[in-house]
């Protein structure tokens, strides 16, 4: 009876924690598939490997990425949706991601949390800045910044792709891009121009490892000729 505390879906353990986050909704999100957000100065980038079909538009101007269980993250999405019309029934007018993000909660008091975390983009009506935010099975939900303020769109896709290959060990053929860049207007990368970019990542890595090389040969040519200036000093 001392771990009767673990059998119910939502009751917690004496230290604070849930099991069904943390030792099954974690793991799950943990073996899933590698979703990468990147927030650009007016685009937002998410990629992840091709013909997983996690990546999902809720609206017009919303696009959601998960990682976990599958079956949990098609539930997610049809109550993200159904959440979305009755505000826009009610005003009259989009809802914005936040509020999207605030109400697609994986977790709620009586039920098995779900094990699945998200990637939600997007613009808000009447605002031409991109929105990037993330959400856990815990509950937990947190928006994230640019990662510089100036970043183009070309640096946005650059950065996403060189992030998931850093995980990842894939190819180009095998990754899906998806680009928003303003209200209701996203693309999707041909695979010629992943190709290209994947194919400078991989020359700028090769002349990193280089330069890399040469500090490393001059480090120790300095040494060894340092270790034979002493060496003469003392037969002297």
């Amino acid at each position: 009876m001392s771990r009767s505390y673990d059998r119910a879906l939502t009751v917690f353990s004496p230290d604070g924690h849930l099991f069904q986050v943390r030792r099954i909704c974690l793991e799950a999100v943990r073996k899933g598939t590698c979703a990468v957000g990147v927030r650009g100065k007016d685009v937002v980038v998410l990629v992840l490997r091709r013909n997983l079909r996690k990546v999902v538009m809720l609206d017009d101007h919303i696009c959601l990425a998960f990682a976990g269980l599958t079956a949990d993250g098609r539930v997610l999405i049809d109550r993200a949706r159904t959440g979305m019309s009755k505000p826009s029934l009610t005003v009259e007018d989009p809802v914005t991601v936040e509020y999207i993000t605030r109400h697609s909660y994986t977790q709620s008091g009586g039920v098995r949390p779900f094990g699945i975390s998200t990637l939600i983009v997007g613009f808000d009506p009447h605002d031409t800045r991109p929105r990037l935010y993330q959400t856990e099975p815990s509950g937990i939900y947190s928006a994230w910044k640019n990662h510089k303020d100036d970043m183009t769109r070309e640096e946005s896709v650059k950065l996403t792709i060189k992030s998931l290959l850093e995980v990842v060990q894939t190819g180009a053929k095998n990754i899906e891009i998806s680009v928003m860049e303003s209200y209701g207007k996203i693309t999707t990368l041909e695979l010629a121009e992943i190709e290209a970019i994947v194919t400078e990542i991989e020359r700028e890595k090769e002349a990193e490892a280089e330069r890399k090389r040469s500090r490393l040969a001059a480090t120790a040519a300095g040494q060894a000729a340092m270790s034979q200036r002493v060496g003469e000093s003392s037969g002297q």
